[in-house]
């Protein structure tokens, strides 16, 4: 059976694309939500990035009793990785898997695709790249942590063992607290992996200075 590729919006550059950048939203959100971000990110016109901004699906959420909404997987409880929904994660791994094919198909080849996410999304970026049997670009992880994370030595495959990781957090942050991510790193870089980790003063958000990194960060594992 072929997965069925989400619904997503996307921003194409003037030139013909060279690489390409999936990014997956926060938890009740929509693909909408980060694409005015991208001219502050100030790719040159000649990378040629395209931007993909997949839309979850709508889903019952418990710690929000039951509401549907946008969600790449449910949340039981506050203490987030306490209670993981497994099926939800990899039925979205999967679906990440359908857009990282299209970009393929598309003529942009694996190691020129970028994951990045916030919050849930970072979480599905993560699972998702650790684990894909071809190399990619980098990973992108905004304010969110590693799920499934006991499972990462079984299934991580060889291809992204060096992968470029970039992992920000803010200090302030009462959804996915600063610890969560914290630990990750600890065990992504016990795993073996280069995180290249940055903190800011802010809650569960973005702020102009790590909007700043992220964009140097991404021009220089694109160029």
């Amino acid at each position: 059976m072929t997965q069925e590729t989400l619904p997503a919006a996307e921003i194409t550059p003037e030139t013909p694309p060279t690489a390409s950048i999936i990014w997956l939203h926060g938890l009740g959100a929509d693909g909408y939500d980060f694409m005015d971000i991208v001219p502050q990110l100030h790719f040159p016109k000649e990378l040629g990035v395209r931007f993909v901004f997949p839309h979850a699906p709508q889903r019952p959420v418990t710690i929000n009793g039951g509401y549907q909404m946008r969600a790449w997987y449910d949340i039981a409880s506050a203490d987030i990785p306490a209670v993981e929904d497994n099926l939800g994660i990899c039925a979205s791994e999967q679906a990440l898997h359908a857009l990282i094919q299209r970009e393929i198909t598309r003529g942009i080849p694996a190691h020129r695709i970028v994951l990045a996410g916030f919050s849930q999304g970072g979480a599905i970026a993560l699972h998702t790249g650790l684990r894909y049997p071809q190399p990619l670009a980098g990973i992108l992880a905004l304010s969110t942590y590693l799920p499934l994370a006991a499972e990462l030595r079984n299934e991580a495959h060889p291809a992204n063992a060096n992968i470029p990781i970039m992992m920000t957090h803010g200090t302030e942050d009462t959804v996915i607290p600063l610890i969560y991510s914290q630990i990750s790193r600890k065990t992504l870089e016990d795993a073996g992996y280069r995180v290249e980790w940055r903190s800011y003063a802010m809650p569960h958000t973005l702020c102009a200075q790590e909007i700043h990194d992220m964009g140097e960060w991404l021009r220089r594992i694109l160029a």
